[in-house]
């Protein structure tokens, strides 16, 4: 890989895009917890400016309802893109359909689950939305998919093509310090929150609105 680690970022690209790029075991692990971490990000910066502008900028509003910024259905939703798109990567039209789909079930299955076993929760709702039409019990709706396919395209063309670039320049260590400590953050924070809630106990949700903060 030393030759890899001296090779720009274009041309770790073409090479990732052609399948040449041979990644060893722990690379892969490591490109797949910073996946699950940056994408579940993403998404929750991506909720907060559309609450943000929808809310007219009155409060900071708090989505995913963990203490980090981080929400777990987009880390789901990204390895599931990954799963199903990697293959056809050099078709962008084919990741686009196929991802908007998969993520469509997802935040159906998501949206059902959360309303079934949670006292009718609803961590999302396109019901109420303009643009919610052909919604389906509010859960998704074909623009929310569409949505989801363009996220799909800027997943598979820059961040996963970013991690695979950080995977081959640094260092074993370092590398896998890094995508294990993020990851193990995430998901302790992600699993503490979950437990407290189950328990009826303060979460992060109620630290957040002591402050003066806006849960949606």
């Amino acid at each position: 890989m030393a030759n890899d680690r001296k090779t720009s970022f274009k041309k770790v690209y073409r090479r990732y895009l052609d399948g040449k790029i041979k990644l060893k075991t722990y690379q892969k692990i490591g490109i797949l917890f910073l996946v699950w971490v940056l994408a579940g990000f993403v998404g929750w910066v991506w909720e907060f400016l559309l609450q943000e502008i929808e809310g007219g900028f009155q409060h900071f509003y708090i989505k995913g309802g963990n203490l980090l910024p981080w929400i777990n259905i987009y880390a789901y939703g990204a390895v599931a893109i990954l799963a199903v798109s990697y293959k056809i990567r050099k078709y962008p039209w084919a990741v686009f359909v196929v991802s908007g789909l998969v993520c469509g079930v997802i935040e159906l299955i998501g949206g059902w689950v959360a309303y079934t076993f949670y006292n009718g929760a609803r961590y999302w709702d396109y019901s109420d939305k303009w643009w919610g039409f052909g919604n389906i019990n509010g859960f998704v709706c074909p623009v929310s998919a569409a949505i989801f396919g363009i996220g799909a395209l800027l997943f598979m063309y820059l961040l996963l093509p970013f991690c695979v670039k950080m995977a081959l320049n640094m260092s074993k260590k370092a590398f896998l310090t890094l995508a294990i400590s993020l990851f193990v953050a995430v998901m302790a924070d992600d699993i503490t929150n979950l437990t407290l809630k189950n328990l009826g106990l303060p979460t992060a949700m109620n630290l957040y609105e002591s402050w003066g903060w806006v849960y949606k």
